[in-house]
């Protein structure tokens, strides 16, 4: 068993604690990092296990990333997307879904894309999530190219 972030073995307890608390397998430095940032930005447990599921496929996502007006909880700068987290998808109501909006045409007009995925998607799909994720990648890494 290896931490996540630094590639340090860890032991069971350490193992058990990080993937009780946290979904993901952290040394007891890193599990104490992410909880302060937990702590500090009211990030949820879905996308720093997003996070790192993108970090280990290569994307080199960054965590609660400030993007000029507000905190981003995912954001991959080499391509301009930054993804949101959506905890309380259900219950979304139309004062939400205009902020939304004009978070995502701020964020458009600085050149980035806004992707926001529901944590259920994270909770129960993370794999799929991750490739769908890596798709949009490509997609921009693509459009970068063409311009």
């Amino acid at each position: 068993m290896k931490c996540k972030d630094c590639d340090k073995a860890i032991g069971y307890q350490q193992h058990k604690e990080s993937m009780g608390s946290l979904g993901v397998e952290l040394c007891e430095r890193h599990t104490r990092l992410i909880k302060k940032i937990i702590l500090d930005n009211n990030t949820s447990v879905e996308a720093i296990q997003l996070f790192y599921a993108l970090k280990v496929a290569g994307a080199n996502p960054m965590l609660e990333w400030w993007d000029g007006k507000k905190s981003v909880d995912i954001a991959i700068s080499r391509v301009k997307l930054n993804i949101e987290i959506d905890n309380d998808y259900n219950m979304i109501t139309h004062e939400q879904a205009i902020n939304d909006l004009e978070e995502a045409m701020h964020s458009f007009k600085n050149g980035f894309t806004t992707v926001r995925i529901p944590h259920l998607a994270i909770k129960y799909y993370l794999e799929d999530t991750v490739e769908n994720i890596l798709g949009i990648v490509t997609g921009l890494k693509a459009n970068i190219k063409a311009i």
